[in-house]
């Protein structure tokens, strides 16, 4: 079996004789956040969290990505939280890159290691415990769950992605392939979280221009992603946020697979504001 590598930041500061110029952007379309901007000073801390700080990579803002947030996370050993989520009717994923956890979900505990992936429906009742002796580091992805009159809500679950076979795209002879934890028909779901993964040389052979927001984590390897207008460089550790609608393709660069751990909604229909007052 291959091993699989997750890159996870560290923080720290960069040195005082290091040049300002990086590939940071916001635009109107998209954004990148390269890994060397998840420093000590942008970390955030949240409550009812003990030895734990979050990089947040996405947040809803008017106008551009609307539908989720992002974090990373960091858990000293001994750290964690009894009341991790304060906001109602919110589902989540956690993807681990990094050390071990224990999650319990309605009172069952399951240790989670690298690779780990976890679905939390809304109100799930959860908590999460660093009980190793080095820290944890997590995705942890969030949602205001759309609920449909008729569909019961997503059942909890764990798994890790050494467990799920990769769905090649079709024609590419699996250079191009989805790691995907939810089966796509199932309607229950109103996102979806995967693993995407390039091998050297592969490509997203057309600008891809569709209704879904993304968040891509960088796992492995790099690429020249095309975001909108512009060719952009990213490498394992960076992140891109995109808008709706915004035009998408990349080739992937080698020498090793372009793994990015990837966002999006999925399985609603468009709101048309009609209840509003």
């Amino acid at each position: 079996m291959t091993k699989r590598t997750y890159y996870a930041p560290t923080g720290g500061l960069p040195p005082q004789t290091q040049l300002l110029t990086d590939r940071a952007m916001f635009t109107e379309a998209y954004a990148v956040i390269p890994k060397g901007t998840m420093s000590d000073i942008v970390t955030s801390l949240l409550p009812f969290w003990e030895d734990a700080r979050f990089w947040v990579l996405s947040r809803p803002l008017s106008g551009f990505a609307e539908t989720f947030s992002q974090y990373i996370a960091e858990v000293q050993p001994g750290g964690g939280s009894d009341r991790p989520e304060t906001e109602a009717g919110v589902e989540a994923v956690l993807f681990v890159v990094e050390g071990t956890m224990t999650l319990t979900i309605d009172g069952r505990g399951h240790e989670m290691g690298e690779g780990g992936y976890a679905y939390l429906p809304p109100n799930a009742q959860w908590t999460l415990r660093n009980k190793g002796t080095a820290p944890v580091r997590f995705h942890w992805i969030r949602k205001a769950y759309v609920a449909v009159e008729g569909l019961d809500t997503p059942d909890a679950f764990v798994t890790n992605e050494a467990k799920v076979e990769p769905t090649a795209m079709p024609g590419t002879d699996g250079k191009w392939a989805t790691s995907r934890f939810v089966d796509p028909n199932d309607l229950r779901h109103d996102m979806h979280v995967t693993i995407v993964t390039f091998q050297p040389g592969a490509v997203i052979p057309f600008a891809e221009t569709h209704v879904m927001e993304h968040g891509l984590y960088v796992l492995e390897g790099k690429a020249v992603y095309r975001l909108n207008q512009d060719w952009v460089e990213v490498e394992a550790g960076d992140y891109m946020w995109l808008r709706a609608f915004c035009p998408q393709a990349c080739y992937a660069g080698g020498p090793g697979p372009f793994r990015y751990l990837l966002y999006k909604d999925v399985n609603r229909h468009m709101p048309l504001g009609l209840n509003r007052a």
